[in-house]
């Protein structure tokens, strides 16, 4: 009897970390509404090239050198400017959300002319605006770039992407963007994929791990929950313990091929009805062997000719039928198809085949 139980125990505890396995927390398929990052861009020079700056034909450089260097008092005119060892680049980066004044970002710096490397440059201050035109950050600071560039007049070589580059913590926040989140009174969750059934768990999921809330799914991708209000409510500590909750996520029947590189890529859900498949491989070679025929000696009239010879054969390698019967699983899937000897282009055409033919339970996207 004791070891009926120790057996009943251990499969129980089996289930349970089978089922833990499956589980994925709400942190990691949803997020809340409004608190979000904000895309910051702008116009910036680097300097101290060597050499390998915009050329003068770049007009937008030298104008942007002008006008910097007559805001700091020095007066010149477009023509009295080089600018081999400066380039124009655009500075980009993510204002992440609740970011306070004095946070530091990391910004990428992409040339916008004909530099060819941004190696041992310095970014000069620049300001970074988000879509409503205002200034949310400052950029400047060395340029680190993860490639380079040498060459002489007739050969060059070149590593990675020497006309990008990055300043790690090379940004300082200068605005804030409002949200006052402790003071809402309701919370909206935004599921990634859109799913009815996912939609319903998460709000099971909350409404049975914090009974304090009150959650509902409004749409495949909302989520509502009422939040308490008053002196002890705590919005930032309900939220923690919201994004730690775990449900068993509805995942989609899907197969995505790639045709550019053969990769086959398919879900544990997809499943196929009864189907027959067999594929062949046919092989054509042809080859051309010109035949020159020389004319004797002294023979009067005579000349070379040249004989075209061309061999053709074909060849087609027999392969077995294979039958997938109803319902089978992904890995009987990979088997068969294994056992047919397909390559991965070819298990592509058998799934267009097999959707084609109504077997295939679930969707094909090709990207």
């Amino acid at each position: 009897m004791r070891r009926k139980i120790v057996i009943a125990a251990t499969l129980l505890l089996a289930l349970a970390l089978a089922n833990l396995a499956h589980a994925t927390r709400i942190k990691d398929m949803a997020w809340i509404k409004g608190v979000r990052s904000n895309q910051l861009v702008g116009y910036g020079l680097v300097v101290g090239l060597n050499g390998t700056g915009d050329k003068n034909a770049t007009t937008f450089t030298v104008q942007g050198l002008t006008n910097m260097l007559t805001r700091m008092g020095v007066k010149v005119t477009p023509g009295q400017v080089k600018v081999k060892n400066v380039a124009a680049v655009m500075v980009t980066t993510d204002l992440p959300a609740f970011s306070r004044v004095g946070n530091r970002l990391d910004v990428t710096l992409s040339s916008l002319g004909d530099a060819t490397s941004l190696y041992g440059g310095t970014l000069v201050l620049t300001p970074l605006k988000a879509v409503d035109g205002q200034v949310y950050a400052v950029a400047q600071g060395p340029v680190a770039v993860g490639g380079f560039q040498a060459g002489g007049e007739a050969a060059s070589v070149s590593k990675n992407h020497p006309t990008v580059g990055r300043i790690p913590e090379g940004a300082l926040v200068e605005r804030e963007v409002a949200y006052d989140f402790a003071h809402e009174r309701v919370m909206t969750v935004n599921l990634h994929r859109p799913s009815f059934t996912n939609a319903v768990r998460v709000a099971g999921a909350i409404n049975q791990g914090l009974p304090t809330l009150k959650a509902r799914a409004v749409d495949p991708a909302t989520v509502q929950i009422d939040l308490p209000h008053g002196p002890g409510a705590d919005p930032v500590g309900l939220v923690a313990k919201l994004e730690s909750l775990e449900i068993s996520p509805d995942k989609s029947a899907r197969v995505v091929v790639d045709e550019r590189t053969g990769t086959v890529v398919m879900g544990e859900a997809v499943r196929l009805s009864t189907v027959a498949v067999a594929s062949g491989a046919l092989s054509i070679s042809i080859t051309e062997k010109p035949q020159v025929s020389q004319a004797l000696p002294f023979a009067p009239g005579g000349r070379t000719v040249v004989t075209p010879q061309t061999q053709v054969q074909v060849g087609e390698q027999k392969r077995s039928l294979a039958v997938m019967e109803q319902g089978v699983s992904i890995g009987e899937v990979v088997r068969a198809l294994n056992a047919l000897g397909a390559t991965p282009r070819e298990i592509i055409m058998i799934l267009q085949a097999v959707k084609a033919a109504g077997a295939l339970q679930g969707e094909l996207e090709v990207i």
